[in-house]
Protein backbone atom coordinates (compact mmCIF):
# COMPACT_ATOMS: atom_id res chain seq x y z
CA UNK A 1 0.00 0.00 0.00
CA UNK A 2 1.46 3.34 -1.05
CA UNK A 3 1.95 6.05 1.54
CA UNK A 4 0.25 9.39 1.01
CA UNK A 5 2.08 12.49 2.20
CA UNK A 6 0.23 15.23 4.03
CA UNK A 7 1.53 18.39 5.66
CA UNK A 8 -0.09 19.41 8.94
CA UNK A 9 0.32 22.49 11.10
CA UNK A 10 0.55 22.34 14.88
CA UNK A 11 -0.17 25.94 15.85
CA UNK A 12 -3.89 25.77 15.16
CA UNK A 13 -6.18 27.91 17.34
CA UNK A 14 -8.36 26.27 19.98
CA UNK A 15 -12.01 26.92 20.83
CA UNK A 16 -15.25 26.82 18.86
CA UNK A 17 -15.00 30.23 17.16
CA UNK A 18 -11.36 29.87 16.03
CA UNK A 19 -12.17 26.34 14.84
CA UNK A 20 -15.06 27.63 12.72
CA UNK A 21 -12.77 30.25 11.20
CA UNK A 22 -10.20 27.51 10.57
CA UNK A 23 -12.75 25.44 8.65
CA UNK A 24 -13.91 28.51 6.73
CA UNK A 25 -10.30 28.96 5.63
CA UNK A 26 -10.28 25.46 4.11
CA UNK A 27 -8.51 23.65 6.96
CA UNK A 28 -9.65 20.63 8.98
CA UNK A 29 -8.74 20.30 12.67
CA UNK A 30 -7.35 17.06 13.98
CA UNK A 31 -5.22 15.31 16.58
CA UNK A 32 -2.11 13.15 16.19
CA UNK A 33 -1.60 10.52 18.90
CA UNK A 34 -0.25 7.04 19.65
CA UNK A 35 2.96 5.21 20.56
CA UNK A 36 3.71 7.41 23.55
CA UNK A 37 3.23 10.70 21.70
CA UNK A 38 1.18 13.24 23.63
CA UNK A 39 -1.99 14.19 21.72
CA UNK A 40 -0.92 16.89 19.29
CA UNK A 41 -3.60 19.26 17.91
CA UNK A 42 -3.05 19.84 14.19
CA UNK A 43 -4.70 21.36 11.14
CA UNK A 44 -4.60 19.91 7.61
CA UNK A 45 -5.71 21.23 4.25
CA UNK A 46 -9.28 20.00 3.78
CA UNK A 47 -8.94 19.27 0.05
CA UNK A 48 -5.72 17.31 0.52
CA UNK A 49 -7.27 15.29 3.34
CA UNK A 50 -10.39 14.52 1.30
CA UNK A 51 -8.24 13.35 -1.63
CA UNK A 52 -6.10 11.18 0.66
CA UNK A 53 -9.15 9.42 2.13
CA UNK A 54 -10.90 9.00 -1.24
CA UNK A 55 -8.53 6.36 -2.61
CA UNK A 56 -9.43 2.67 -2.77
CA UNK A 57 -7.93 2.19 0.70
CA UNK A 58 -10.41 4.60 2.27
CA UNK A 59 -9.75 5.12 5.97
CA UNK A 60 -7.07 2.41 5.87
CA UNK A 61 -4.79 4.58 3.73
CA UNK A 62 -1.28 5.04 5.11
CA UNK A 63 -0.72 8.73 5.73
CA UNK A 64 2.81 10.08 6.12
CA UNK A 65 2.31 13.27 8.10
CA UNK A 66 4.91 15.98 7.79
CA UNK A 67 4.35 17.90 11.00
CA UNK A 68 5.43 21.54 11.01
CA UNK A 69 6.07 22.82 14.51
CA UNK A 70 7.58 26.18 15.53
CA UNK A 71 9.41 24.43 18.37
CA UNK A 72 10.53 21.17 16.75
CA UNK A 73 10.65 22.13 13.07
CA UNK A 74 9.57 19.30 10.75
CA UNK A 75 8.98 15.74 11.91
CA UNK A 76 7.31 12.78 10.20
CA UNK A 77 4.76 10.34 11.54
CA UNK A 78 3.27 7.33 9.77
CA UNK A 79 -0.44 7.37 10.60
CA UNK A 80 -3.90 6.14 9.71
CA UNK A 81 -7.09 8.17 9.99
CA UNK A 82 -9.35 7.12 12.85
CA UNK A 83 -12.48 8.61 14.42
CA UNK A 84 -13.39 10.71 11.41
CA UNK A 85 -16.23 13.14 12.17
CA UNK A 86 -18.41 14.51 9.37
CA UNK A 87 -20.97 17.27 9.04
CA UNK A 88 -24.44 15.64 9.42
CA UNK A 89 -25.83 17.37 6.32
CA UNK A 90 -22.96 18.26 4.00
CA UNK A 91 -20.90 15.16 4.79
CA UNK A 92 -17.59 17.08 4.86
CA UNK A 93 -14.93 16.04 7.36
CA UNK A 94 -15.05 18.30 10.41
CA UNK A 95 -12.42 16.57 12.56
CA UNK A 96 -10.04 13.64 12.28
CA UNK A 97 -7.82 11.68 14.66
CA UNK A 98 -4.51 10.47 13.19
CA UNK A 99 -3.27 7.28 14.87
CA UNK A 100 0.50 6.79 14.72
CA UNK A 101 1.36 3.28 13.50
CA UNK A 102 4.50 1.26 12.84
CA UNK A 103 5.25 -0.57 9.63
CA UNK A 104 5.94 -3.86 11.44
CA UNK A 105 3.02 -3.90 13.88
CA UNK A 106 -0.07 -6.05 13.44
CA UNK A 107 -3.22 -3.97 13.66
CA UNK A 108 -6.93 -4.54 13.23
CA UNK A 109 -8.86 -2.74 10.52
CA UNK A 110 -12.35 -3.05 9.08
CA UNK A 111 -12.35 -3.61 5.31
CA UNK A 112 -15.40 -3.72 3.02
CA UNK A 113 -16.67 -7.06 1.71
CA UNK A 114 -17.52 -6.91 -2.01
CA UNK A 115 -19.41 -9.53 -4.00
CA UNK A 116 -18.14 -10.45 -7.47
CA UNK A 117 -19.60 -12.70 -10.15
CA UNK A 118 -23.22 -13.46 -11.00
CA UNK A 119 -25.18 -16.02 -9.03
CA UNK A 120 -27.07 -17.50 -11.99
CA UNK A 121 -28.26 -20.48 -9.98
CA UNK A 122 -30.03 -18.13 -7.59
CA UNK A 123 -31.44 -15.74 -10.18
CA UNK A 124 -32.76 -18.50 -12.44
CA UNK A 125 -34.74 -19.85 -9.51
CA UNK A 126 -36.17 -16.37 -8.80
CA UNK A 127 -34.18 -16.33 -5.58
CA UNK A 128 -32.26 -13.50 -3.94
CA UNK A 129 -28.57 -13.00 -3.14
CA UNK A 130 -28.67 -11.91 0.51
CA UNK A 131 -25.47 -10.00 1.35
CA UNK A 132 -25.25 -10.16 5.17
CA UNK A 133 -21.66 -9.17 6.11
CA UNK A 134 -20.54 -5.85 4.65
CA UNK A 135 -17.26 -5.30 6.53
CA UNK A 136 -14.71 -7.74 7.92
CA UNK A 137 -12.25 -7.02 10.73
CA UNK A 138 -8.81 -8.24 9.63
CA UNK A 139 -5.36 -8.29 11.20
CA UNK A 140 -2.24 -7.37 9.24
CA UNK A 141 0.70 -4.98 9.16
CA UNK A 142 -0.39 -1.61 7.73
CA UNK A 143 1.11 -2.16 4.28
CA UNK A 144 -0.77 -5.47 3.82
CA UNK A 145 -4.24 -4.32 4.83
CA UNK A 146 -6.36 -4.93 1.70
CA UNK A 147 -8.61 -2.27 0.22
CA UNK A 148 -11.44 -4.82 0.22
CA UNK A 149 -12.22 -8.51 0.57
CA UNK A 150 -13.91 -10.03 -2.48
CA UNK A 151 -16.32 -12.96 -2.39
CA UNK A 152 -17.16 -14.81 -5.62
CA UNK A 153 -20.86 -15.75 -5.72
CA UNK A 154 -20.80 -17.36 -9.19
CA UNK A 155 -21.35 -20.87 -7.78
CA UNK A 156 -23.95 -19.79 -5.20
CA UNK A 157 -27.25 -21.68 -5.42
CA UNK A 158 -30.52 -21.33 -3.55
CA UNK A 159 -29.99 -22.65 -0.04
CA UNK A 160 -26.20 -22.15 -0.13
CA UNK A 161 -24.29 -20.03 2.39
CA UNK A 162 -20.81 -18.58 2.00
CA UNK A 163 -19.21 -18.10 5.42
CA UNK A 164 -16.18 -16.22 6.71
CA UNK A 165 -14.25 -19.49 6.84
CA UNK A 166 -14.78 -19.89 3.08
CA UNK A 167 -13.03 -16.60 2.23
CA UNK A 168 -9.48 -16.85 0.88
CA UNK A 169 -7.68 -13.92 2.55
CA UNK A 170 -4.47 -12.49 1.06
CA UNK A 171 -1.15 -13.73 2.41
CA UNK A 172 -0.26 -12.04 5.67
CA UNK A 173 -3.90 -11.18 6.44
CA UNK A 174 -6.01 -12.99 9.03
CA UNK A 175 -9.30 -12.51 10.87
CA UNK A 176 -10.61 -13.46 14.28
CA UNK A 177 -14.25 -13.31 13.19
CA UNK A 178 -16.14 -16.59 13.77
CA UNK A 179 -15.59 -18.68 10.62
CA UNK A 180 -19.26 -19.76 10.75
CA UNK A 181 -20.47 -16.18 10.33
CA UNK A 182 -22.59 -15.92 7.18
CA UNK A 183 -21.32 -13.55 4.50
CA UNK A 184 -23.88 -14.18 1.75
CA UNK A 185 -26.87 -16.51 1.48
CA UNK A 186 -28.81 -17.74 -1.55
CA UNK A 187 -32.37 -17.13 -0.47
CA UNK A 188 -35.40 -18.90 -2.04
CA UNK A 189 -38.10 -16.90 -3.86
CA UNK A 190 -39.69 -14.41 -1.54
CA UNK A 191 -43.44 -14.48 -0.91
CA UNK A 192 -45.00 -11.15 -1.86
CA UNK A 193 -47.15 -9.40 0.71
CA UNK A 194 -50.16 -9.42 -1.60
CA UNK A 195 -49.85 -13.21 -1.87
CA UNK A 196 -50.09 -13.72 1.86
CA UNK A 197 -53.46 -14.92 3.26
CA UNK A 198 -54.12 -13.73 6.84
CA UNK A 199 -54.79 -16.42 9.43
CA UNK A 200 -58.46 -17.47 9.34
CA UNK A 201 -59.05 -15.78 6.00
CA UNK A 202 -59.41 -19.09 4.15
CA UNK A 203 -62.25 -20.20 6.44
CA UNK A 204 -63.93 -16.81 6.10
CA UNK A 205 -63.62 -16.97 2.33
CA UNK A 206 -65.16 -20.46 2.34
CA UNK A 207 -68.07 -19.24 4.45
CA UNK A 208 -68.68 -16.31 2.12
CA UNK A 209 -68.56 -18.59 -0.91
CA UNK A 210 -71.10 -20.88 0.79
CA UNK A 211 -73.38 -17.96 1.50
CA UNK A 212 -73.08 -16.78 -2.08
CA UNK A 213 -73.92 -20.27 -3.35
CA UNK A 214 -76.94 -20.48 -1.05
CA UNK A 215 -78.15 -17.08 -2.17
CA UNK A 216 -77.82 -18.14 -5.80
CA UNK A 217 -79.88 -21.28 -5.17
CA UNK A 218 -82.57 -19.26 -3.43
CA UNK A 219 -82.74 -16.83 -6.32
CA UNK A 220 -83.10 -19.73 -8.79
CA UNK A 221 -85.87 -21.27 -6.67
CA UNK A 222 -87.73 -17.97 -6.51
CA UNK A 223 -87.38 -17.53 -10.25
CA UNK A 224 -88.69 -21.07 -10.85
CA UNK A 225 -91.65 -20.49 -8.55
CA UNK A 226 -92.46 -17.30 -10.41
CA UNK A 227 -92.44 -19.09 -13.74
CA UNK A 228 -94.72 -21.87 -12.41
CA UNK A 229 -97.11 -19.32 -10.99
CA UNK A 230 -97.33 -17.54 -14.34
CA UNK A 231 -98.00 -20.83 -16.13
CA UNK A 232 -100.84 -21.77 -13.77
CA UNK A 233 -102.52 -18.44 -14.26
Amino acid sequence: MAEISLTVETDRPRGSRPTRRLRSAGMTPGVVYGHGVDPLPVAVDAKSLRAALSTGAGLNALLSLEVESPEDGRTNHLTMAREVQRHPVRGVITHVDFLIVRRDEIMTSDVPVSLVGEALGVHRGDGMVDHQLFTLAVQAVPALIPNEVTVDVSALAIGDTIRVGDIALPEGVSTEVDPETAVVVGQPPQVKEEDLVPEGAEEAMGAVEGEDAGAAVSEEEEAGAGRRGSGEG
